[in-house]
């Protein structure tokens, strides 16, 4: 059910939002619609695969299911201690890779990564990457999109830099980020949780049903 949900999620935004796309220039494909949907999609295998194996009680299936879940169990672990490891490295490469991004801004074929842009500095009250003059490189002129204004208005960019956002979007970002840490950490917990429970209940299942096959052997 939880596959199912997010998958209707990722579905949903593709459908309703399918112009938003990544702030990434190197993965144009990695939008939050197609990741839900490649996550709801694992997912809802993963859980048939579960389900099947606990009604059937078939050994096979249960292992399989076990293996799987192992699995993404413990690249979720190496992803997380990754990323805390090489922290820095992933800032520095993140910050390169969406000022290189800042160079598609409304250039054509590129309308999902034009909307993000305007869409995050607008909600995040910021303007760039590290700064406002991030823009400058763009546009080889002192002026930023019309979403970086305090009140917005067509080619409001071009006027005075104190009508600006200076506020860097990528701390903004990580600001908001850090301030919602103790829910994405409860989230993350629960999550674990869940997956260690399911990887008992199947091997515990599987267990019982090597018991049956060889009592009745």
């Amino acid at each position: 059910m939880g596959g199912c949900g997010i998958l209707g999620v990722g579905v949903w935004l593709s459908v309703t939002q399918g112009n938003f796309a990544t702030l990434s220039s190197s993965l144009p494909s990695l939008s939050a619609a197609n990741l839900l949907i490649a996550v709801g999609t694992i997912i809802m295998v993963i859980g048939c695969l579960g389900c099947v194996g606990a009604v059937k009680e078939s050994r096979p299936v249960l292992l399989t299911f076990f293996i799987l879940l192992l699995l993404i169990f413990f690249l979720e672990i190496l992803s997380i201690m990754l990323f805390f490891i090489y922290q820095y490295e992933i800032d520095h490469y993140a910050q390169r890779d969406l000022k290189k991004g800042l160079q598609l801004f409304g250039t054509e074929g590129n309308v999902g990564l034009t909307n993000a842009w305007m869409i995050v500095q607008t909600d995040f009250r910021c303007c760039g990457v590290t700064n406002h003059t991030d823009w400058f490189e763009v546009y080889n002129a002192s002026r930023v999109p019309d979403s970086c204004c305090l009140e917005y208005s067509d080619n409001c960019g071009l006027d005075n830099p104190g009508t600006w956002w200076t506020a860097p979007c990528y701390e903004r970002v990580k600001d908001w980020l850090n301030e919602n840490l103790v829910a994405l950490w409860i989230f993350a917990l629960c999550t674990a949780l869940t997956q260690i429970l399911g990887l008992v209940f199947s091997m515990t299942m599987f267990c019982q049903a090597v018991k049956v096959e060889t009592f009745y052997a």
